[in-house]
């Protein structure tokens, strides 16, 4: 019997390995995992795929492939786990479309949920979000044509052959039964997501007397907000603590989040002799103030906000952008709206107390994991650790793009090209798209005249998405991952952008519009071995 293996690029530093079925992919991401080729960064796994994220200084694509086409997979993985009931309330939006979909009564739909068992398969999209298989074959239903924003943390949903979970809020495109009260993710218990690989699940009718199982959790004592330090006086929009992220981390469902301009994120932290990777304060569009307390020195880079300074005794200066600047005790330092770009990086000399969640102080908007926004009223704590001199001649800061101009961004294809037609990737090469007002630091939500047109509307199994992937939903408008991205998605990829423009695309203003650029073609690899 032969094994088909299907090598896909995934951007500059990926690979997606698509396997026959979910057995053999998770014997493959078991083997994979006990003995990783030297390089290997990140191991994602999904439905029929396994993505491997590695260092390019390292190794490559070629010998990556070369390593796994060897992996011995006659022996099959076996799993066990823990069963959970789970209480449900049947209130989903998509209950009665689910239903007539499937050929059922809402009520035989109800029956027949609580009476199947899910085993979870993997996990990912988001902390504590488990894929899990159903022994009923017939719940296969397809996505929604178009994902919505916002689903509520607790949201049981079904989509293909899978059943799920959301831990949090965040957008999906998967069909909505109803809602539990149990929390899948919480980092005050010894595991934080509760369920993993090998786990059972059934679901219980609460309207039928379910009851709410109590999970103990080790909670952390409260820590008391800081009295001294930075007062924030101003926050137009949510400012967040942002690091380099929490690379390593795919095994929990967390990706790496972290600065989306991280060069303008060193750059301040040069600027004022701080680590390059210590945390510092990411601004979305200016409209940002704080006062100090005692003298500080600070750094802001990224986008070119105006700094105005309203020093104790009453005078208006300004402060340099790109440049360490110092305050006084008293001083007040606001930031303007930003002429061009999006994000601007505030860095404080000696970093900030901020406490790390999984190694890193960057906050994940879709995980919702990392510290809160800051708000005004908070107060930020200097932590006074070691620096070095501070850095007034840096290089000056590049250009960042402007509402209503057009950004040009290199782009791999893959791993999905194939799935649209050669007029749908002739549209995605040659139009103009632009950024739309629903953009985040998940992702970029673009809108262009005409939509990219798919070979036909056959469902993809959720696989593992790379940071820059430009996912496309039945809608034909894509949406390009930024650093808060789910690990895992069920719409067709037909690009990622490269390495070297990862940053730019996290500066690109809501009004600009984008150009693709393919820099490598679209280039698969299949190798059939016998087992």
């Amino acid at each position: 019997m032969s094994e088909r293996q299907r090598f896909l690029p995934a951007g500059s530093d990926a690979l997606l390995v698509e396997l026959d079925d979910l057995e053999t992919t998770l014997t493959f991401f078991d083997r994979l995992r006990a003995a990783p080729p030297e390089g290997v960064k990140e191991l994602v796994p999904a439905a029929r795929t396994v993505m491997i994220r590695f260092d390019p200084l390292v190794t490559n694509r070629p010998t990556i492939a070369a390593f796994v086409a060897r992996i011995d997979l006659s022996l099959r993985s076996a799993r066990q786990g823990e069963t959970f009931d789970i209480p449900l309330t049947y209130d989903g939006e998509d209950l009665g479309e689910v239903a007539e979909f499937l050929g059922w009564s809402v009520e035989e739909l109800i029956r027949r949920h609580t009476e199947a068992t899910y085993t979870v398969a993997f996990t990912g999209f988001a902390p504590g979000f488990a894929y899990m298989t159903c022994d009923d074959a017939a719940f296969d239903v397809p996505r929604r044509k178009t994902p919505r924003v916002r689903i509520p943390a607790g949201s049981v949903a079904i989509a293909g052959k899978f059943g799920g979970i959301y831990p949090t809020d965040s957008p999906g495109g998967w069909q909505l039964l109803g809602t539990t009260p149990l929390r899948m993710w919480d980092t005050a218990r010894a595991r934080a997501a509760l369920l993993a690989p090998g786990d059972r699940v059934r679901f219980r009718d609460m309207a039928k007397g379910a009851i709410v199982p109590t999970f103990v959790t080790e909670r952390q004592a409260d820590t008391a907000p800081p009295a001294e330090g930075l007062r924030v006086i101003r926050t137009d929009r949510p400012a967040l603590y942002q690091d380099l992220g929490r690379p390593g981390q795919a095994d929990q469902g967390v990706s790496e989040s972290g600065a989306l301009d991280r060069a303008a994120l060193r750059a301040a932290n040069l600027c004022v002799g701080n680590p390059g990777d210590a945390a510092a304060i990411e601004i979305t569009f200016g409209g940002f103030a704080l006062s100090a307390d005692r003298p500080v020195t600070l750094a802001l880079t990224g986008a070119p906000c105006p700094l105005e300074i309203r020093t104790a005794d009453g005078r208006t200066v300004s402060a340099p952008f790109a440049r360490p600047f110092a305050l006084d005790a008293g001083d007040a330092l606001t930031l303007g709206v930003p002429s061009e770009g999006m994000r601007s990086y505030l860095a404080l000399r000696s970093g900030f107390v901020v406490e790390p969640v999984l190694g890193s102080a960057s906050t994940d908007t879709l995980a919702k994991v990392g510290p809160p926004p800051i708000a005004a009223g908070h107060v930020l704590a200097p932590a006074n650790r070691p620096a070095a001199a501070v850095d007034p001649d840096g290089p000056e800061p590049k250009q960042l793009p402007q509402t209503g101009e057009t950004v040009t961004l290199d782009v791999v294809l893959g791993p999905r090209t194939d799935w649209f037609t050669e007029k749908g990737v002739q549209t995605f090469l040659s139009q103009e798209w632009e950024v739309t007002a629903e953009s985040s630091r998940v992702g970029v939500r673009l809108s262009g005249s005409a939509p990219l047109e798919r070979r036909d509307a056959a469902e993809l199994p959720s696989e593992g998405t790379a940071l820059g992937s430009i996912q496309v939903p039945h809608s034909g408008q894509p949406v390009l991952f930024l650093a808060d991205h789910p690990l895992t998605g069920g719409y067709p990829v037909i690009g990622v952008v490269a390495a070297h423009h990862l940053d730019l695309a996290g500066q690109i203003p809501i009004g600009a519009r984008i150009r693709f650029n393919p820099i490598v073609a679209f280039d698969p690899h299949v190798k059939d071995t016998d087992r």
